[in-house]
């Protein structure tokens, strides 16, 4: 059975300041959509009832995943409302002269919808007048059309306001490496793994992911400036922009008349990514912990609560500037240090396994790994600074999974020697070591069921012993692919209103990243893309086996030209065929144009490739 450490004492449940504020709830916060299905819902988590942890789940996420299960409408101080628990992030409401101003409107429609209207039932039927997107990241803005319609919004003039980048930055990380994180994202969350205790308990950040219809409204005033003063419906509201933090476009607020401060995503109730799981750019922690330094000293001192899009609220002058110190130092300590060591020569596996926090945070909970981690930071930090590579030739060039796991077998006398060594570790508890040794096995030979039995016992373990509710997912997941293989899942598509938002030259990468170097090689090719409702013009050119494009003055000599609206274009991706499929469909129907040899066009088509939504991660 797993152990257990930790040097923290968690305030247990239901204790100021979770609880602090509490209105209303629904049963189980439960959100279903138009037909009936359950979008979100926090039954299952029943077992997080006891107040004793499970010997299976680590005792501070036990603690924190308890934290997390309050749900419902809260009143943080005069004015400003949140509800938390009815998605991963939280719906922020402040009521201004006229209305209601919404900050971050949730993940999806349904939940964003269903968080409005338990605000509406307690609150009274204020019209949204404002909608504000703290970041770039889908649990900040996939909502947007639950709260507002998109044409009430224009003849109403409702701002929606967002940081600078945002449209940029919002598609670009779901675009050309969406396919990846989305599935590496299920690993982070674990939102396919059952609730209990010996499987999913907690995100982290928040209890799972929602399954609804993501939206977007574009932005009708962007933040340019790092400090932006704005009146919005009577409120006076100043916008900091945090970029390259928590997210590449991000910013938080001060709301003077109100004495609060809400710092979006940068202090949590947890130590934070510098990488996620899920796979990301890596985050700045010297920025992150500057922007901390900043809400600090120019506006904690003017303020009475300190609270987020996440988790809860920290009252009182005292406790909230102690608050945001700790987060500053949190990820100020962690870069500086593993600089320190980077720059003696140590690796970042070498810092990783050494690196602890100082004894100032060491004992407090918000400074914990529920969410991030230190040791993965470390190595984010030395990936910022060096990349991939740790500086020994010795591993310069080293063999792929299957080719070392191979010879890793053959050395260690073959399957049965190594699996009889590795059991005898097993009991002796070592199940990092046998984790790795038996993985070696698996991609040497994937159909060797003892190998996969015993790597996903010691992954489980690995689970039932990690603080960080991400790890515990990551390895509970892996551990039932060993077992029961990879599920079917759907292919991914984006959704119309994000699909919308991608600009034309993103949707080329798009195309660009799936030519099967194989079928282009040796082909050229020279087309036009004229883009019917914004006038744009593109030539594509394709030689080398890459394809290559540039924006035109005009129409330019080219084999055939394709005409399609951006508005179609969207339209076509969102019905989920896979981006050739989509063209072709549109040209058959005649939704999509091509003038000249369209022969040319349908040669381009065949060198893609659709990308596997559930690919192998653990096993070859």
């Amino acid at each position: 059975m797993a152990t257990h450490k930790t040097t923290h004492n968690p305030a247990p449940f239901g204790q100021d300041p979770v609880t602090r504020g509490f209105i209303a709830t629904w049963p189980h916060a439960e959100v279903r959509d138009a037909t009936g299905r359950i979008v979100w819902t926090l039954a299952g988590y029943e077992f997080l009832d006891d107040a004793e942890p499970a010997p299976t789940v680590h005792p501070g996420l036990w603690a924190h995943a308890r934290r997390n299960l309050a749900h419902g409408l809260f009143q943080v101080t005069e004015r400003i409302y949140q509800v938390r628990g009815f998605d991963l992030a939280n719906m922020t409401l402040i009521e201004g002269d006229a209305g209601v101003v919404i900050i971050d409107p949730l993940t999806c429609a349904e939940t964003a919808e269903a968080a409005l209207r338990i605000y509406r039932e307690h609150r009274g039927e204020r019209p949204v007048t404002a909608v504000v997107y703290s970041h770039s990241h889908v649990d900040h803005f996939g909502g947007v059309r639950g709260v507002i319609d998109e044409q009430d919004a224009i003849r109403r003039r409702v701002p929606i306001i967002a940081p600078a980048g945002f449209v940029w930055h919002t598609v670009a990380e779901n675009m050309v490496a969406g396919n990846a994180m989305s599935r590496r994202s299920q690993f982070q969350f674990g939102h396919t793994l059952a609730r209990g205790v010996c499987a999913q308990v907690d995100c982290g950040l928040g209890k799972s992911l929602p399954h609804g219809t993501v939206t977007l409204i574009p932005p009708t005033l962007t933040i340019e400036k790092d400090r932006e003063r704005h009146v919005i419906d009577g409120i006076e509201i100043v916008f900091a922009l945090a970029p390259e933090s928590e997210a590449p476009s991000e910013m938080f607020f001060f709301f003077p008349g109100l004495r609060a401060l809400n710092l979006a995503e940068i202090g949590q109730h947890s130590m934070h990514n510098l990488c996620p799981l899920r796979g990301a750019q890596v985050r700045d922690a010297r920025l992150w912990s500057r922007y901390l330094d900043e809400a600090l000293h120019e506006f904690a001192p003017h303020a009475d609560v300190v609270f987020a899009q996440h988790n809860w609220p920290t009252w009182g002058q005292a406790e909230l500037s102690r608050f945001i110190a700790q987060q500053r130092d949190l990820y100020k300590y962690t870069h500086d240090q593993t600089v320190r060591l980077m720059n003696q020569g140590q690796t970042a596996v070498e810092i990783a396994e050494v690196l602890r926090l100082p004894a100032e945070l060491a004992g407090v909970t918000h400074a914990q790994g529920y969410y991030g981690t230190l040791v993965h930071n470390v190595k984010a930090v030395v990936q910022h600074y060096l990349g991939w590579y740790d500086g020994n030739p010795a591993r310069l060039h080293a063999l792929p999974p299957v080719d070392a796991g191979t010879r890793y077998v053959d050395y260690m006398g073959g399957a049965q020697a190594l699996l009889a060594r590795a059991q005898a570790d097993f009991e002796r508890g070592e199940h990092r070591w046998v984790a790795e040794v038996t993985a070696h096995l698996v991609f040497a030979e994937p159909t060797h069921q003892a190998a996969r039995a015993l790597c996903a016992a010691a992954l489980e373990q690995l689970g039932f012993a990690s603080e960080s509710a991400t790890w515990r997912n990551a390895y509970l997941l892996a551990a039932r692919e060993l077992r029961n293989g990879v599920r079917a899942g759907p292919r991914r598509s984006l959704g119309y209103d994000l699909l919308k938002a991608v600009p034309m030259e993103m949707f080329l990468d798009c195309l660009a990243v799936r030519l099967v170097a194989e079928r282009a090689s040796g082909q050229v090719l020279h087309l036009g893309w004229r883009v019917t409702d914004t006038g744009e013009h593109w030539s594509l050119s394709l030689g080398n086996a890459a394809l290559t494009y540039r924006r035109t003055e005009g129409d330019i000599a080219v084999d055939a030209c394709i005409a399609v609206s951006h508005e179609e274009l969207a339209r076509l991706l969102a019905q989920g065929e896979g981006v050739a499929a989509a063209l072709a469909s549109g040209i058959a129907e005649g939704r999509v144009g091509v003038a000249g040899d369209l022969s040319r066009v349908q040669a381009l088509l065949a060198m893609l490739e659709e990308f596997e939504p559930m690919f192998n991660v653990v096993e070859p």
